[in-house]
């Protein structure tokens, strides 16, 4: 073998050396934690360094028919436990969450970039469904009348089988505890798929309903892409599959699901838009307006990626971008980080691009964060707060989804301009006015077309009693995340019309052969 070969072959073993070195994220099936036997995997890079966290497998077709196979089984015994035994398990759960909070909050860190405050707000507001699953004995509760002398009907919610979730990259915590936990309440049991680019607070959880006591195969954690997709959708098991994500894998997951006869809510892209009046508290509106656009670097399915600004309130643009101007871009565990990188280097470039096509189809760059530099991180994804002035419904990045720290700001010259530009849109997750005129927000509020409204409030996600009620393109599905149309996804309701008679029962009665009418 020649010295070169042999150099080349040292290279190679060295390689694999490494890789092997590399944390290989784990299956967890059947209450166990397991190394895929993949020939696949998917780096997951920091954000803010571009080193490997982890490797995470493309599950095998074997490991996912274990999967499903274990959460059918499970779902035998798991269906008849008494509610207040699952009640029980939510609130030991939201207890080791709320302990695990650092731990979770720095693996979302690590792998998704988010500034530290911002990734435990992520795991807060996904503690919350979980808090709310300990009413889940109101959640189940049926209804009852007697309909006639001696009949009764009444409804029973009983739950759907095994069920699938699939989650972004945006939310590693709040999203999976938008889904299992209400689930699990229910009486389900599920696959869970967390996004391939930061499984880790996902499968933290995952060994948090081990250690609570939750049984085997209740809950089951894939890994994968198109084809552990495929199988979620595809799988005679599966009986309903929930989604948050963008348009194009939303829409293709939504119709495979459906189209194999199982229930699915799927929450899609965003284009939220906040309206801000000339008569608006003007240090209200604009601190709010920075937060909620340049927060979790723009890659919310809620940000603000719109402010329309009606009159006079034009004006105010200047001092928005000095604000905006003054956020820290750094890596997210650093002191006083506002705003971290976006999740991977293709996410940043596309955003770039869409900024660049502003400036080309006219509109005016106030703020421009491309090429943002952090000493510490020069590896680093880092887009800066970047301000979009003058825009045009017809244009690009009014268009489309940018999805990173990027406000694109239209001015209008009324309120009724405000509302056409808005319910143009094909987007309906949410939508926020700033007035203080009390009748201008009831006008908004009630021709507004989006599904949560704030009134000076930039980000209207309600809190889960209430659900998740997006619409129009941002939401496909009839039934909506978490809360009572959460427990409504997961359940089925069974009808039972009984009757007891008073007379003796071993009274003869003629066999009635006509249509029964009840009076």
């Amino acid at each position: 073998m020649t010295m070169r070969a042999l150099t080349r072959h040292a290279r190679l073993f060295q390689r694999s050396l490494q890789q092997r070195a590399l944390s290989t994220t784990q299956l967890f099936i059947d209450g166990e934690f397991l190394t895929s036997q993949a020939s696949e995997h998917i780096e997951v890079r920091n954000p803010a360094t571009q080193e490997v966290v982890t490797r995470v497998p493309q599950t095998t077709q074997h490991e996912l028919n274990e999967a499903a196979h274990s959460a059918e089984l499970a779902f035998r015994e798991w269906r008849k436990t008494s509610v207040l035994s699952r009640q029980r398990k939510m609130l030991d759960l939201q207890h080791a969450i709320r302990h695990s909070m650092d731990e979770l909050a720095h693996s979302i860190v690590s792998e998704q970039g988010k500034v530290l405050s911002d990734a435990r707000g992520d795991v807060m507001r996904g503690l919350q469904v979980v808090e709310d699953m300990a009413n889940i004995t109101n959640y189940m509760q049926g209804s009852r009348l007697e309909v006639a002398a001696d009949m009764d009907t009444y409804t029973e919610r009983e739950p759907l089988g095994v069920v699938a979730g699939i989650c972004p990259f945006n939310f590693p915590a709040m999203i999976p505890l938008w889904m299992f936990p209400v689930a699990l309440a229910t009486g389900n049991t599920c696959v869970l798929k967390p996004s391939e680019r930061d499984p880790g607070a996902a499968m933290i959880l995952a060994r948090l309903c081990s250690e609570v006591g939750i049984p085997k195969g209740v809950l089951n954690v894939v890994h994968g892409a198109h084809d552990t997709v495929n199988f979620l959708t595809g799988d005679p098991r599966i009986r309903a599959v929930s989604f948050v994500g963008g348009d194009r894998a939303g829409k293709y997951i939504y119709e495979r699901a459906t189209q194999h006869g199982k229930r699915c809510q799927a929450n899609l892209g965003a284009k939220n838009h906040a309206v801000v009046l000339p008569d608006a508290d003007r240090e209200h509106a604009l601190s709010a307006i920075v937060g909620a656009a340049f927060g979790a670097a723009g890659q919310r399915c809620m940000a603000l990626s719109v402010a329309v600004l009606v009159g006079e309130a034009g004006d105010w643009v200047a001092e928005l971008a000095e604000r905006a101007r003054r956020l820290r871009v750094d890596g997210g565990l650093e002191p006083d980080a506002d705003v971290g990188p976006m999740i991977t280097r293709a996410a940043l470039q596309r955003a770039e691009k869409l900024v660049q096509s502003a400036a080309d189809q006219g509109a005016e760059l106030v703020l421009d964060g491309r090429g943002v530099r952090v000493a510490k991180y020069p590896q680093g994804n880092f887009l800066g707060p970047t301000i979009i002035d003058r825009a045009q419904a017809h244009m690009q990045c009014y268009q489309e989804e940018i999805f990173g720290p990027v406000l694109t700001c239209v001015r209008v010259a009324t309120l009724d301009e405000a509302l056409a530009l808005v319910n143009g849109n094909r987007y309906g997750n949410g939508a926020a006015v700033f007035t203080r005129s009390g009748a201008s927000a009831r006008k908004f509020q009630a021709q507004v077309e989006a599904g949560q409204v704030g009134i000076n409030v930039p980000i209207p996600v309600p809190l889960p009693m209430f659900g998740f009620t997006g619409n129009k393109a941002s939401f496909l599905g009839d039934t909506n995340f978490y809360g009572r149309s959460g427990v409504s996804f997961y359940t089925q309701l069974k009808t039972v019309t009984s009757l007891w008679r008073k007379q003796n029962a071993d009274e003869q009665q003629a066999a009635a052969v006509h249509m029964p009418t009840l009076h």
